[in-house]
């Protein structure tokens, strides 16, 4: 009965600890974030100070409540050693998970991080009380807590896979479309978002041309009797170029064009600057629309994703 009861006291202990743990690291958060985001204001960093304070207040006070069951905090100068030790190795560990999941969330669900910076200041407490097991336990904890972070930090600084960017920025696979590219173009950049997906298509000593791929609707430019935009100052020329084609040239100081084709819901337009002297290098990208390959979309990779 004896042996249950120390259990339960040394379990209420630890749980107070990790609760008074979870509240400071969330204080603590906070008040860090709004220093650096100041600049350093003497208010917030006097803020910081108070906190700190209040934190020590609340583990001495922790500390003081256990005297019987644990060594250190019986005298005065214990009790501040073992407040200075737990408050210390908790907040060590509390940074690095703050670091760790800031990198990689952004403090999105922050109560997660407040839940685990609680536990390493509930593990610091533990390494105080009696006995070789519970010291192990502590320290395999500690362990384990460390290794999380760090493969947490890890796995954050890791490029994505392919598939993992486009779900995390919500592109639509069925507009990751490409044309071959026409004799003396390479293939040399893709984009994609929610709305659209654009391809760049490179030649020596020539403009590129752009592909962009988007749902039909997406343009809310008016449009004539003949589907072309109604000029809002340059005009706009629009002739049928076969095939299910439109070509769009826009003239004025800076003059550009496209090629255009609806097909299956999506608009595909092939675009270059200048006069459309030659659109047969646009129309062999319109004539070949296939999916694109993950190597041909690898580069979206290197592009920034929604965490």
């Amino acid at each position: 009965m004896t042996q249950w009861g120390e259990t339960g006291r040394a379990v209420a202990h630890l749980g107070a600890v990790w609760l008074a743990g979870c509240a400071l690291t969330g204080m603590q958060v906070i008040v860090v974030l709004a220093v650096l985001l100041s600049g350093g204001a003497a208010p917030l960093t006097a803020l910081l100070a108070v906190v700190v304070l209040l934190a020590v207040t609340v583990l001495a006070a922790l500390g003081s409540a256990v005297r019987t069951r644990v060594p250190l905090p019986r005298g005065l100068r214990g009790l501040w050693a073992w407040t200075a030790g737990v408050y210390a190795l908790g907040t060590a560990g509390a940074s690095g998970a703050a670091v760790a999941y800031i990198t990689v969330n952004r403090l999105d669900r922050g109560l997660l991080l407040y839940a685990v910076g609680g536990a390493c200041y509930m593990v610091a407490a533990a390494l105080f009380l009696p006995g070789t097991r519970v010291k192990l336990g502590a320290l395999g904890a500690a362990a384990a807590l460390a290794a999380g972070v760090a493969y947490t930090t890890w796995a954050a600084a890791q490029p994505p896979t392919l598939g993992e960017w486009i779900s995390a920025n919500g592109v639509d696979r069925g507009m990751l479309r490409v044309g071959d590219p026409p004799p003396g173009y390479t293939l040399r950049g893709v984009g994609a978002s929610e709305d659209g997906f654009s391809a760049h298509y490179a030649r020596p000593h020539s403009e590129p041309l752009h592909l962009g791929v988007e749902r039909a609707g997406h343009d809310t430019r008016r449009v004539d009797a003949r589907d072309c935009p109604v000029p809002r100052g340059d005009p706009i020329r629009c002739t049928d170029d076969g095939g299910g084609r439109q070509l769009r040239v826009y003239e004025g100081i800076y003059e550009r064009w496209e090629l255009r084709l609806r097909r299956d819901g999506l608009v595909y337009t092939v675009a270059g600057d200048g006069s459309p002297t030659d659109p047969s290098a646009a129309r062999h990208i319109l004539s070949t629309l296939r999916p694109a390959t993950d190597a041909e979309l690898a580069g979206l990779t290197e592009l920034p994703m929604r965490r």
